[in-house]
């Protein structure tokens, strides 16, 4: 009898480990199989597409600001000011793919729709570019200007361009997000991959635009721009195809419904209850019964401490309920606790959120302002022509290099010296840097290459002929004294984008995890905005009759040395309340979630 009863319980415990745990299920909707679904299997194809996907985004992104500036004969604090707008856009988006991903399509789905999209804007820019723009052929050159272009030929383009920024801006954060879902973090192998899995993305993403920057950024430097568009779409094309191939090995959550819907639930419930005293312990608070929450796949949140306010929505009471054996209950009058957790995780993650849009400031420097000051620098070297653009490429190989250097090196030699502080026992944490340190580390990191690009542009000038009528390639110092700003913007984006995908990925609650990913997208897309703003206002208060301003058209008469010196002051305000915000931060809590990971009270900086 006792070997019959260990037989069974052997028998239970290879049909759970069969399947996943964390509530994924396959394409026709069961259980996902763990050997047959996810893991590096189809981790690899959705790096591979994501490899694709940007070597065709950034094969239009990379040059945009010379295509206005030589195209459509912008000058440059409007080509920066139009491309800003643009990249902003494209990340703005994102909200949009998230929350259609989270609420009613599914991550996959979502994928697909706006690659399509992604893919028609890329063939309609390349026609534009082919039929209409490029007039005379071969001009957008440094040499050859374009003739002048009618409203409609550039609507068409602007139209073109945005159907680029929607469907690349759908998909991102969803495809970072679903490349997460293929590991299960209730296993420990696989949770240890889905870490690796986000500093893989980021690296796929930095490698799929390498060619961009350098062959695609030649070709468009010389005037081709519609060979550099059509590769662009090609390029898309078998990234769509690609990630289509993989279909049945994909894993899959379920979309939770609408969150706008849900979190106005909470914050109505608690106000009609604003009257009450708040519930002192857990015991008072509403949650459905059963393993899962009230969201379909879900897994329960635990209860925190924090905007208590909030807890008088899981309160019950006796006009809760609208029947008298109180199991259908009145959803704007009682949530349970899982639903108020979500709202409290949400309002925590935004300070965190907010603290690095002016990161991103300084990032998109790299796409306008750094290739304005690159092409005003000697771009020649025994004849041959770096195209400004290219340049972007040292910041790719940094990327490559400190993501090796961080989960070989800097990461294990982190974690033996927490061990080692722990007094002769295991950490409780046996990571290296948390996330939010990985996020200060790099806001550092930014400030070093502000205050770097200002002393090159301050060198730079001393080396330019000023009277030139034009700047490009006008001074002396070579453009190769750029490499370091770009090395060390590659270097801050491991700390802080891989951080942030992490972060807000982990920290997210199920059922919101494209929002999680979304919020770095937003991220970028605000900095964009900001960093439009900010040039606006530092043209308009710079710029008198006696001076062109900081930034003008031609760089010699300007100071841009010190508007990277300004966004380096920023730079430094944002990191101290950073550092606040990080310090106050504290960690979600999900039932089931590894023991240590609940223990982790809060990520101090």
């Amino acid at each position: 009898m006792a070997s019959f009863q260990v037989s069974k319980e052997e028998k239970f415990k290879g049909d759970q480990e069969e399947y996943t745990c964390d509530g994924s299920i396959d394409l026709h909707g069961r259980p996902a199989i763990r050997d047959t679904t996810g893991k590096w299997i189809a981790g690899i194809i959705i790096l591979l597409n994501q490899g694709l996907a940007t070597l065709a985004f950034f094969g239009v992104g990379v040059n945009l600001v010379l295509f206005h500036t030589r195209v459509l004969q912008q000058n440059n604090a409007d080509a920066a000011n139009s491309v800003s707008k643009w990249t902003g856009t494209v990340y703005i988006f994102s909200l949009v793919g998230a929350f259609l991903s989270d609420s009613y399509w599914g991550r996959y789905k979502t994928c697909t729709i706006f690659q399509v999209i992604f893919v028609i804007g890329l063939a309609a820019l390349s026609l534009a570019s082919h039929l209409f723009l490029i007039r005379p052929k071969g001009c957008g050159n440094e040499t050859t200007a374009c003739a002048q272009h009618s409203s409609w030929e550039i609507g068409l383009f602007y139209v073109s361009i945005y159907l680029v920024a929607l469907g690349n801006g759908g998909y991102q954060p969803n495809i970072a997000t679903f490349g997460a879902d293929q590991f299960d973090e209730e296993n420990a192998k696989e949770s240890h991959s889905k870490v690796a899995f986000f500093s893989y993305f980021y690296l796929a993403l930095n490698l799929g635009s390498l060619f961009s920057n350098t062959i695609l950024g030649y070709f468009e430097n010389e005037g081709m721009w519609a060979l550099g568009f059509w590769a662009s779409t090609a390029s898309a094309l078998a990234a769509l195809i690609l990630f289509l191939a993989g279909t049945t090995r994909y894993r899959h959550f379920k979309p939770s419904g609408n969150p706008i819907s849900r979190c106005s639930q909470v914050i109505v419930a608690a106000v009609r209850k604003w009257r009450l005293e708040t519930p002192q312990s857990d015991d008072e608070l509403f949650e459905v019964e059963g393993k899962g929450s009230f969201k379909t796949g879900a897994r329960k949140m635990l209860h925190t401490h924090g905007f208590k306010f909030l807890d008088r929505a899981a309160f019950i009471t006796s006009r809760d309920f609208n029947d008298e054996k109180q199991r259908d209950y009145n959803q704007w009058r009682l949530c349970p606790i899982t639903q108020v957790e979500e709202v409290k995780c949400i309002l925590r993650l935004l300070p965190i959120w907010l603290c690095t849009i002016i990161y991103s400031v300084v990032f998109t420097q790299m796409a306008s302002i750094f290739v304005e000051q690159g092409a005003a620098m000697k771009t020649t070297i025994l004849n041959f022509t770096i195209p400004p653009a290219s340049m972007s490429s040292f910041d790719i190989l940094s990327v490559a290099v400190i993501i090796f250097f961080y989960r070989r090196v800097l990461d294990p030699f982190v974690s033996r010296i927490k061990k080692r502080g722990s007094k002769g026992t295991e950490a409780k944490d046996s990571k290296g840097l948390t996330e939010l340190q990985r996020m200060g580390i790099g806001l550092v990191i930014a400030v070093m290459a502000m205050l770097l690009a200002g002393i090159v542009e301050n060198y730079r000038r001393k080396y330019a002929n000023k009277d030139c009528t034009n700047c490009e390639g006008s001074s002396s110092l070579s453009i190769f004294w750029q490499v370091p700003q770009y090395a060390l913007i590659g270097a801050s984006e491991v700390f802080m984008y891989v951080g942030q995908l992490e972060f807000f990925n982990d920290q997210a609650p199920d059922g919101l995890k494209t929002f999680g990913s979304a919020l770095c997208m937003t991220s970028i897309s605000l900095g964009n905005y900001v960093s439009s703003l900010i040039v606006s206002i530092v043209t308009k208060i710079s710029s008198r009759d006696d001076m062109p301003g900081w930034i003008p058209v031609n760089l010699n008469n300007g100071h841009l040395d010190r508007f990277y010196f300004l966004l380096a002051g920023l730079t430094i305000v944002d990191l101290a309340v950073y550092i606040t915000c990080a310090k106050w931060y504290k960690s979600v809590k999900i039932q089931g979630k590894h023991a240590e990971d609940n223990e982790k009270e809060e990520y101090g900086v």
